[in-house]
């Protein structure tokens, strides 16, 4: 089952993809080289965004604050350990003088959000 489940190319991330490139912005796609393989990063700003599943990485919204119904152990565990992967991984990416954004799934519809965004990725 959890096969099924992208890591890359889901539907946020390609919301924000077009958003980002409306706004004119130009990137590339998991780099190999960098730690977490950001799912965009604009070299040319030495920045990255990650766009997270509220679900997936524990987000304190509504969708992430869902309990599992099953195996529910393992899923706190699970979402745990993916938070303090991604702690660790941005901590990484700050260390080597990268700009690190998260954007979230609940967060893609909201104009504002990906207008700031935009915004603080220009001026870098």
């Amino acid at each position: 089952m959890m096969a099924s489940v992208r890591q890359q190319d889901t539907a946020p991330e390609l919301a924000v993809r077009r958003k980002l490139h409306a706004h004119g912005l130009r990137y590339t796609l998991h780099p190999s080289d960098l730690p977490g393989r950001p799912d965009i990063v604009l070299p040319k700003r030495r920045s990255v965004v990650f766009v997270h599943g509220c679900f997936w990485h524990g987000h304190d919204c509504q969708h992430g604050s869902v309990a599992a119904k099953f195996n529910a152990g393992f899923w706190a565990e699970k979402i745990a350990t993916n938070r303090e992967r991604d702690r660790r991984q941005h901590d990484e990416l700050r260390a080597a003088g990268w700009f690190v954004e998260t954007v979230w799934e609940c967060q893609i519809e909201q104009r504002s959000v990906i207008d700031r965004l935009a915004t603080r990725l220009r001026r870098r």
